[in-house]
């Protein structure tokens, strides 16, 4: 038996985008969301990637015999997508749950940043999230993942306080010093939490390098043991799409997953574990201190993706400046819609970065410049804020 694991992960999210939303549209048109353009990329997205990605994993499940296993979050924006525009990948997903050997995640329902504002908006969305997982594919989330990656100890702490025991998070070099990815560690001031690490040049090999690095799963494997030569556990944590959307199907990206599984499994050096099952086979051998949010954002590794300008922060500060009138009010569609406006993508967009993390947010942004998006946003803030205001007066 493999001593040794590979944790596979993916992330799959969507946003829900805005439309064009002018100044004078502010007071009279509260419809906010560009549903062509969310329905158009969710569908080319789904016949790129998720439908053969999830088939091909369902395959690999299979021809394995079971020692192939992954691990999923989706996002509620992504779901309710999903169920809206493409009901067929909620149904390839529900036939992974059926076999048993794939792990479903808890995180923020909106894909949000709410775990660095607001501690009951945080518990809400992680409460409806793990609820959305359950009724949709019977299962019920043991493991954390925050939006991005985002963790510190604080997080940690209300991660555990809400009944989970082990988290995601990146192994970032400013926090590992000489410590490797490739262990199970705990929580610095919450030692009963287990944390996975991503092992980020390995995940990104993939995630980012494999067009330019051609590698095949006997080379990959290499690579694995290599790396993980003092180690217990490599994880590998990536976005879902980079299977035929990042890495488009002519990459060889899909000939790539379907060896690897048969690559590790006939080497016998590692296996195929959920992080769930990780944290019972591998014992922790420190304890990881993060003081500051790291995430698995940029070169640095940290929030600055989505608060590191003031055009971020000012939008930041202003959605959550609602969070108690709205609980005052208690209005149904407006808590919907500032779930959705509090996406993590819409403070990505605004982003001012250069270099390699300039053209990495360029890739996913639909707006010409940072100042377009943050305009375009806090016009749609401005209406939402009528409309609260509105209903708060109704109640005097």
């Amino acid at each position: 038996m493999a001593t040794k694991s590979i944790c596979l992960y993916f992330q799959v999210h969507q946003p829900t985008r805005l439309r064009l939303y002018r100044f004078f549209d502010i007071g009279k048109d509260s419809h906010y969301y560009d549903d062509f353009a969310n329905r158009t990329i969710l569908r080319r997205v789904a016949q790129k990637c998720y439908l053969p990605a999830n088939k091909l994993i369902l395959d690999l499940i299979n021809q394995n015999k079971g020692k192939f296993k992954v691990a999923y979050s989706i996002s509620g924006s992504a779901l309710e997508q999903f169920q809206r525009f493409a009901p067929e990948v909620i149904d390839s997903f529900r036939a992974l749950a059926a076999t048993g050997r794939v792990e479903f995640l808890a995180e923020t329902y909106f894909h949000s940043l709410a775990s660095l504002a607001n501690e009951s908006e945080f518990r809400h969305q992680v409460a409806k999230h793990a609820a959305k997982i359950e009724e949709l594919f019977g299962v019920k989330p043991v493991t954390f993942r925050n939006t991005e990656l985002i963790y510190s100890n604080a997080i940690g702490e209300m991660v555990y306080n809400m009944g989970y025991k082990t988290i995601l998070t990146e192994g970032a070099r400013h926090i590992m010093g000489w410590q490797s990815p490739n262990f199970v560690y705990t929580g610095s001031t919450q030692p009963r939490l287990k944390v996975l690490l991503r092992n980020s040049g390995l995940s990104d090999d993939i995630a980012f390098r494999f067009t330019q690095n051609h590698v095949t799963a006997p080379q990959y494997v290499g690579w694995l043991k290599e790396n993980a030569k003092d180690g217990d556990i490599v994880n590998l944590f990536m976005d879902y799409e980079t299977f035929g959307e990042h890495q488009s199907a002519d990459s060889g990206i899909f000939d790539f997953l379907r060896a690897l599984p048969a690559a590790v499994l006939s080497d016998g050096t590692f296996g195929f574990v959920t992080p769930a099952e990780a944290v019972k086979k591998h014992k922790p051998v420190s304890d990881i201190d993060v003081e500051d949010p790291i995430s698995w954002a940029d070169e640095e590794r940290d929030v600055t993706a989505w608060l590191g300008n003031e055009l971020q922060s000012e939008a930041f500060k202003k959605v959550y400046a609602m969070t108690e009138k709205l609980s005052i009010v208690n209005d149904p569609d407006l808590w919907e819609d500032f779930g959705h406006l509090q996406e993590s993508d819409h403070f990505y967009y605004m982003c001012t970065k250069f270099f390699s993390d300039g053209e990495v947010h360029k890739y996913f942004n639909p707006y010409d410049t940072p100042y377009e998006a943050f305009i375009n946003y806090m016009n749609v803030i401005s209406d939402f804020q009528i409309r609260l205001d509105e209903k708060r007066a109704e109640l005097d």
